[in-house]
């Protein structure tokens, strides 16, 4: 399943979360916005764990000290607990469609 997050109050903009639907387990993460360096590292140290694993590790994270309200850690965890509900009630996400047709209804 493929899973896109907005997490907010951090610098970062979107998480795109790839986990196996039968294991769980995340299989890639992405991002945009926010800091690269940080943010390419907690997606390869996340890579091939399960998501509630990820849940436990990023609980009672600090805040980060530019937004001092939550954290890139602390946003992850809560798509995680997003997507693992989602994948416990079977509710799919919606894909973004981003075809031709959805500029028809825009006014110039």
């Amino acid at each position: 399943m493929q899973f896109v997050f907005t997490p907010e109050r951090v610098c970062s903009k979107m998480f795109m979360i790839e986990v196996d639907d039968a294991t769980r387990t995340i299989t890639n993460f992405e991002f945009k916005g926010g800091c690269p360096g940080n943010l390419q590292g907690i997606g390869r140290l996340i890579r091939g764990m399960h998501i509630d694993e990820v849940i436990d590790r990023f609980a009672d994270m600090p805040v980060c000290s530019t937004s001092k309200v939550s954290s890139c850690p602390e946003q992850l965890r809560r798509a995680l607990l997003e997507l693992r509900e989602r994948l416990d009630s079977g509710v799919a996400q919606e894909k973004p469609h981003f075809g031709l047709e959805s500029f028809a209804s825009m006014k110039k």
